[in-house]
């Protein structure tokens, strides 16, 4: 992995210093007898399936409008082209409004009481969006949705950031994120299902849709209370020995901030001024937009290359699947060898390929392969990015708005791609497709930006151009280079107050 092991203090510091700095989380608890891989899996079990769960339902009720459209959702509201893509374009100013304050207020308040209540309301709003009756409903309640969906992506990524290691959260994210996926399979599958009842109690079969999948999202948002644990130091299905052992790993892992933090302001200053949150924005934004193009317009663009409205459904199914399984392989190896930028460039490339086939095919065998490639560039860069911008953010409340930040920035990107894919393209959408690959192209170009810079800055560091004073280090020419670095007391103080620009803290490549 590209991270510097240098775990010796700069040169301006004295050892002793470091150690007497340095404090013991819990001291007078005992953890020698924690199993540190049995922690781990009990960990992955009270976390992940549940969140991933909840996932999938977020995924499949924002996106689940662009299976409903196949069945005349358009001509029963009365609504044209340009008025369906509004529909889809106000969710995403929404949603991304509220990504930010809704992390900050995470950290705030328990994760189980605040995702729970966001899940809960989401999930009548899609309820009701299935009892609309003219297009002004529907972009109303399509702006709720976005409004109490906002909170759970950029939320549970960065509640999953404060329990595991950085070499351990990627393939959590993309297990996490791989959710998307399933729903995407899911999403087809139970359309075709649920149009069977169509005419029943007087609702279409796309209000079916939306009533149906709301109301299963209403359940589980209320059993979320229950199910969904808190932060580390207070998570009652952990012992106090493990509870002190996950704290104490994640300071080992320079996560300083794992034992709790003090809001305040300047931590968020921090985050808004740090060149790595908008470098991240754009990068993030590179795949984020063809994410959602790809996502909501996916059965449009099959059932336009010939085929009727349940077989396109269907046939989403195995490019979702594919979509999955590559996900969580670049997860799982991004996680065990590092090099994040070179995965994000590598796939990024693939879909790039797959785009220009779908520019240039006249042939829907062809094109259809295609999207299986154009998946590889969408997909496990998600949550790659994600797990690449925390991995480089210290602070628990700089990373939640670092983390906010840019996923915030790549979904109000999800506006552009819900009006790229006009009817009056069909059926080999040229332009969708066409601006879809610029965006890639754009995240080709800050991922490689954002690796030099972090290979830069670890390469400043190593050179000891960051190193700070640290008390009274007795060489006066040492401590007039090193001042405008800061003086601190101690170590301990240093990496509190500094958080990733302490000069002993590396970032991953």
């Amino acid at each position: 992995m590209d991270v510097d092991s240098k775990t010796s203090p700069p040169a301006s510091v004295k050892v002793s210093d470091d150690v007497a700095s340095t404090r013991v989380y819990n001291s007078e608890v005992d953890t020698s007898a924690v199993d540190e891989r049995k922690l781990l899996w009990k960990l992955d079990l009270a976390l992940i399936p549940w969140l991933s769960f909840l996932y999938l339902l977020s995924f499949l009720d924002r996106t689940s409008i662009g299976n409903a459209k196949l069945y005349n959702l358009e001509a029963d509201l009365h609504m044209t082209d340009n008025q369906y893509l509004i529909a889809l374009t106000v969710f995403f100013f929404s949603y991304a409004i509220f990504e930010v304050p809704s992390n900050v207020f995470l950290k705030r308040l328990r994760p189980s009481v605040w995702l729970s209540l966001l899940m809960l309301l989401w999930g009548v709003m899609m309820t009701v969006q299935g009892l609309v009756h003219n297009f002004g409903g529907l972009v109303g309640m399509r702006w709720m949705l976005g409004t109490f969906e906002a909170g759970l992506f950029p939320g549970v990524n960065y509640y999953l950031s404060c329990w595991y290691k950085r070499s351990e959260f990627g393939i959590r994210a993309a297990i996490f994120f791989s959710a998307a996926t399933v729903s995407g399979a899911f999403g087809g599958l139970l359309a075709a299902a649920i149009s069977d009842m169509d005419g029943i109690g007087g609702k279409p079969a796309w209000a079916w849709i939306f009533i149906l999948e709301g109301l299963a999202t209403v359940l589980a948002g209320a059993a979320s209370f229950f199910i969904i644990q808190d932060f580390p130091d207070t998570a009652k299905f952990l012992t106090e020995a493990e509870r002190t052992f996950v704290i104490r790993r994640l300071q080992s892992d320079d996560q300083f901030s794992a034992a709790g933090e003090n809001l305040k302001w300047k931590y968020i200053w921090k985050s808004l001024l740090d060149w790595k949150t908008w470098i991240g924005m754009i990068v993030y934004m590179g795949a984020d937009m063809p994410l959602y193009a790809f996502s909501l317009f996916l059965p449009t663009i099959i059932n336009q290359l010939g085929f009727r409205a349940t077989p396109a459904n269907l046939l989403t199914v195995p490019v979702y699947f594919f979509a999955c399984c590559i996900t969580c392989l670049v997860g799982f190896l991004a996680d065990r060898y590092g090099h994040r930028g070179y995965f994000n460039i590598g796939f990024l490339c693939i879909g790039c390929a797959g785009y220009i086939i779908l520019v240039a095919s006249r042939n829907a065998a062809l094109s259809y392969f295609a999207v299986y490639m154009a998946t590889c560039g969408i997909y496990p860069v998600i949550p790659n990015t994600v797990a690449w911008v925390s991995n480089n953010v210290e602070g628990s409340y700089k990373r939640s708005v670092s983390l906010a930040m840019v996923i915030s920035f790549g979904n109000i990107n999800g506006a552009v791609s819900s009006n790229v894919y006009r009817a009056k393209d069909k059926p080999w959408y040229r332009l969708g497709h066409g601006l879809v690959l610029m965006y890639i192209v754009i995240g080709i170009i800050a991922s490689t930006t954002y690796h030099f810079a972090l290979r830069a800055e670890n390469a400043r560091r190593d050179r000891g151009e960051r190193d700070e004073v640290i008390g009274e280090s007795g060489d006066p020419d040492l401590d007039a280079r090193n001042e405008k670095n800061g003086r601190f007391d101690s170590i301990k103080e240093a990496k509190t107050e500094k958080g990733d620009e302490w000069s002993g803290y590396r970032y991953i490549l």
